[in-house]
């Protein structure tokens, strides 16, 4: 098949997204010289073949997943995600289309420049079943056989459908089982799969549904033998058809529909009628069957005697009745590995299958493999498969949706395909001339040629677009990971020392919606030679002290992501946020400020692993979190800064006229406070808890008392021309934005104000203690927190014991 060279004829052009067609979603089906298309959008077109012109575009409430036609009742079944199964009758909406030709009203246009046609909404009242967890379905006679994704596990329903004209609802639930593997999805609420499932109806010849006209991919009359060796005994004494359901999973599961209608009538243990025939262990994404042995010549139907089955990856199934050495019928199982991902698949005649993949449209023959058989290897005789599949290329890339087409040509194939970029097109192959004898050159054979010539040029060329583009994507994750890498590197091995790319953060009262708040200010400061770019962000976590005791703080604390946009080197960028207080007016000191840098592999890499072209598939979304670890990223952390209360004092007393500060934040008052003060009256004293405490309680002391010689040793060299309590204070005061006045005015006492407007008082003082070494009295530092509220005493008491602790460690 190395020769075969398939006439290309592109038929019209439809609307798809700005990325291109995903595969999975897509359907073409072929009735005669109608052709029924969705793109996986809400819109089904009809394409007349022999007109060549759009006949109907119908618009479905919801995007559709599905389609199947019954030719004998003339009906079409649509599968529209999260509403159901809607119904429509061929002749009822062919004359629906003749009644609207001549109104005015919203027209759709193919890309090709097509006639326009008619947009005809749906009526809501063709929906036959109303089920938001339906993921496929198939018709078989006057049977509708549904697959559900429940909470946990996989239903398969089977219904009783009603004709065209009749009642549109249907008749009830016959049957229902659950099959034994739960979804992919979350097992409390189940999310839309990324690979649907595959249901296929395999008959037996004696079974009256077997001559039923269904057309699709969906149904196919096996062989007895092989019926019988596949499914037991009981399923061919019932001359029952059998539905084999291809999960996500890569089970390939399969029921007796016969036994499915009993269970209704007579429940029983459900996963007795489920029969696990084979696991691929990826995604099935097509199942059917084809004849490879030559009919004899008394034979008139032709079944099919071997069962195929294809994963995503290219990992195929074949199965066959053959013999063993002792001379019993057994089933030969042989499994291939083929080009992959597999976007879509058909069978055809003559033992072969075709199956898309992003770059190419291949076959391979099941009755030969591609080899000429070689009799001294009995494996590859008559009545075996062949050890191995050699896919032959057809030259047509991004195929995503494909079937046989029923007006194929004498000792030839058609194929109908749906390209990623919209494009239906037929592809015609002769099978049986693969060495063509040489023919009379005439104008009409070289005009053919030339428009083979050029069509063949054509898919070339959108090949070769799609492969630059795919490469391109890739080039720029690699050269963006070699970036991040580099980052990563500067960043782990400099943590002795300045780093190269620092977060230093500082605060600042602010005035913010006629209140005061706190701000804090990151500022991010690239010293390095790298740039950060595309999937770099700054996040910084605020947690409180009331969330830092919490079991779950990491999921109580507050995170802000923000992007950061070409940060080359040099380059600074500044963050500021609030901190507080809240909704309630109070501030929980103290709060604690992590930066962090965040480097998404997901918003980087993914594009490259599911390019936006026409290689889309179902794993669009999938292939990210399949091959990216879980956490989606690489995380740096930067710095942690420690906000308290010595940071959040104001002194506006020490403000000068010019710069004095607009008016503090007041106390969070009680509502009982502030009832009772207004039934007073004016020249009465308030009598609040608050104000009782200020009257006849003294305030709330704590004292500090350091070695003069240790902060001598420490503090004093920072600070020398000023008196070690003057140093001590400015030390206490480093980070708060008061420290250059204090230090202008060389105070060793101060008072401030508290974020809930009560005051702190700081005295610092030398006191001898006599109490601690026999030798006589030694020279110590006092340091005094006097406060009217005992929870700022102790926010204050808090913040100098924490500066102690880092004063001890230098």
């Amino acid at each position: 098949m190395a020769d075969l060279a398939p006439q290309v004829n592109y038929l019209a052009g439809f609307c798809c997204p700005l990325g291109g067609l995903a595969a999975g979603k897509p359907r073409v089906l072929c009735l005669g010289a109608e052709i029924f298309l969705s793109t996986g959008s809400e819109l089904v077109y009809v394409y007349d073949q022999e007109a060549g012109l759009l006949t109907a575009v119908y618009r479905f409430p919801g995007q559709v997943w599905h389609l199947e036609l019954l030719a004998l009742r003339r009906a079409l079944y649509v599968l529209c995600a999260h509403r159901g199964i809607y119904c429509m009758s061929l002749d009822q909406a062919s004359r629906s289309v003749s009644q609207d030709d001549g109104d005015d009203g919203d027209s759709e246009d193919s890309q090709d420049g097509e006639s326009p046609s008619r947009m005809i909404p749906v009526d809501p009242d063709a929906c036959v079943l109303h089920d938001a967890t339906l993921c496929t379905f198939t018709v078989l006679d006057n049977l509708l056989i549904t697959l559900a994704q429940g909470p946990a596990r996989w239903k398969v329903q089977l219904f009783e459908c009603p004709c065209p004209g009749e009642d549109p609802l249907l008749k009830g639930q016959i049957g229902e089982v659950e099959l034994s593997t739960p979804p992919a999805g979350s097992p409390r609420e189940p999310a839309a799969p990324y690979f649907l499932p595959v249901l296929c109806c395999m008959s037996p010849p004696g079974s009256r549904v077997a001559h039923s006209h269904l057309h699709g991919s969906r149904g196919f009359t096996l062989e007895e033998t092989l019926f019988g060796l596949l499914f037991g005994t009981d399923a061919s004494l019932l001359e029952s058809p059998v539905i084999l359901c291809g999960l996500p999973d890569g089970q390939l599961c399969c029921v007796v529909l016969q036994t499915l209608v009993t269970s209704g009538l007579a429940p029983g243990d459900s996963k007795a009628l489920v029969k696990i025939l084979h696991h691929l262990e990826e995604p099935v994404v097509f199942i059917g069957a084809l004849r490879t042995e030559p009919l004899a010549e008394d034979v008139e139907d032709s079944h099919s005697d071997c069962l195929v089955a294809l994963g995503h990856h290219g990992r195929t199934l074949a199965v066959k009745a053959s013999w063993d050495e002792a001379g019993n019928l057994v089933p030969e199982l042989r499994e291939y590995c083929l080009p992959g991902p597999v976007l879509c698949a058909a069978c055809g005649g003559g033992g072969r299958m075709y199956h898309s993949t992003p770059s190419d449209l291949c076959v391979v023959d099941l009755a030969r493999g591609g080899t000429p058989w070689d009799p001294m290897q009995p494996d590859t005789g008559p009545g075996g498969l062949p050890s191995l599949l050699c896919p032959a290329s057809l030259s047509v890339c991004s195929v995503v949706t494909l079937s046989v087409s029923s007006r194929a040509p004498e000792g030839g194939t058609e194929l109908l395909a749906l390209s990623a970029k919209g494009r239906l097109m037929t592809c015609r192959l002769d099978l049986n001339s693969e060495t063509p004898s040489p023919t009379r050159v005439t104008a009409a054979n070289t005009g053919r040629k030339i428009k083979e010539l050029l069509s063949g040029i054509g898919t070339v060329s959108e090949r070769v677009s799609f492969l630059k583009k795919a490469v391109d994507q890739r080039n720029k994750a690699l050269m963006c990971l070699n970036e991040a890498m580099n980052v990563s590197c500067a960043l782990l091995s400099s943590r002795e020392g300045p780093r190269p790319i620092s977060c230093t953060t500082t605060t600042t009262w602010s005035r913010l919606q006629l209140q005061d708040m706190l701000m804090a200010t990151c500022l991010l400061e690239n010293s390095s030679d790298f740039s950060l770019d595309r999937g770099w962000a700054l996040c910084i976590q605020v947690l409180t002290s009331s969330r830092a005791l919490e079991l779950d703080s990491a999921s109580s604390a507050v995170t802000y992501t923000i992007p950061v946009d070409r940060l080359g080197p040099g380059s600074r960028r500044e963050v500021t946020l609030p901190l507080g207080p809240g909704e309630d007016g109070m501030l929980d000191l103290p709060v604690t400020v992590s930066c962090a840098l965040f480097y998404s592999l997901r918003e980087v890499v993914g594009g490259a692993l599911t390019p936006s072209d026409c290689s889309k598939d179902p794993s669009l979304d999938m292939c990210p979190l399949d091959v990216l670890p879980e956490q989606e990223g690489i995380c740096l952390p930067l710095s942690e800064h420690t906000v308290d209360m010595l940071q959040c004092l104001r002194f506006p007393s020490l403000a000068t006229p010019h710069m004095q500060a607009p008016s503090l934040l007041s106390p969070v008052s009680d509502p009982v406070d502030t009832f009772l003060g207004a039934c007073l009256g004016p020249g009465s004293k308030p009598a609040g808890p608050a104000s009782l405490r200020a009257a006849y309680l003294p305030p709330s002391v704590a004292a500090i008392k350091v070695s003069a010689e240790l902060l001598r040793a420490t503090v004093g060299d920072s600070y020398s021309g000023v008196s070690l309590c003057c140093a001590t204070l400015q030390w206490l005061l480093a980070e708060n934005a008061a420290v250059d006045i204090v230090r202008a005015r060389a105070l060793s006492s101060v008072q401030g104000v508290a974020p809930d407007g009560t005051d702190v008082h700081l005295i610092i003082r030398e006191v001898a203690v006599t109490d601690l070494c026999p030798a006589g009295p030694l020279q110590a530092v006092e340091i005094q927190v006097e406060s009217s509220s005992l929870a700022n005493m102790c926010q204050a008491h808090h913040a100098i014991i924490g500066r102690m602790q880092l004063l001890m460690q230098l």
